[in-house]
């Protein structure tokens, strides 16, 4: 049950409320900011969650990103799913379901993109696989010796990070009408690909998680540098796997 309502606002406030700029409800509101100048949540796209402790911080559907305030946060109870706090004239994130199946596999941050280099090595891999008469929903975006991959974890309960003679392989999902409709997809792409921290929605964007925030943010740096350069290398004619 839902607690936010009436009168509730001088209760579930202090949830949102801190001098931190840490603090969850804060730091989306930075990071929101510094995404937007990056072009990755244009047009109020995109979405980023944080879990503190027992509680999730989630930015809402609608606003836009380079405004988003602390007041603007909706706050989820972990276990139960339940809302401690709602925004009265907001809606909360679409994202939300493919947030929670991050948490759910001990992420601590998941951060949602629309990044245009995300979309087109979606495109990329979609053209392969039709020249190579595969099923494009059976490939995923593959790179390797490209230094940037250090910037990417090894796999969940792994240690240390990917190597350069490693290879980065990032699976991708088919994009759907509504947002909430990528859930089942994310998921399945999660359990064929457990040592991923990220996953491609084709002509969409991207979802990337890490163990906290910061994993989650460095890690999504990287990955939107890695896929800038394997569309320049593609119009180079040079080859991603060697």
């Amino acid at each position: 049950m839902d607690t936010q309502g009436i009168g509730a606002k001088s209760t579930m406030d202090h949830l949102i409320t801190s001098s931190d700029p840490e603090h969850p409800a804060n730091h989306i509101c930075t990071l929101c900011r510094n995404f937007y100048t990056l072009g990755w949540v244009t047009g109020t796209g995109g979405g980023v969650s944080i879990k503190h402790g027992e509680h999730i911080f989630i930015a809402p559907s609608g606003v836009q990103k380079e405004l988003m305030q602390p007041s603007n946060m909706f706050v989820m109870e972990y276990a139960s799913r339940n809302y401690l706090r709602k925004p009265p004239v907001l809606k909360p994130s679409a994202c939300t379901p493919l947030f929670l199946a991050a948490f759910d596999r001990g992420a601590g941050s998941c951060i949602h993109t629309h990044s245009q280099w995300a979309v087109l090595v979606t495109l990329l891999v979609e053209k392969d696989a039709l020249i190579q008469d595969k099923a494009a929903s059976d490939a995923c975006f593959e790179i390797e010796q490209i230094e940037q991959i250090k910037g990417i974890p090894r796999g969940r309960g792994k240690q240390g990070m990917l190597g350069y003679f490693d290879r980065l392989k990032v699976p991708i999902i088919e994009n759907t009408a509504h947002e909430e409709d990528l859930t089942q997809s994310l998921e399945a792409a999660m359990e064929r690909y457990p040592d991923t921290y990220a996953v491609l929605v084709r002509r969409h964007g991207v979802y990337v998680w890490g163990d906290n925030v910061q994993k989650a943010k460095t890690q999504a740096e990287s990955l939107d540098y890695i896929f800038r350069l394997a569309v320049e290398m593609r119009r180079l004619d040079l080859p991603w796997i060697r």
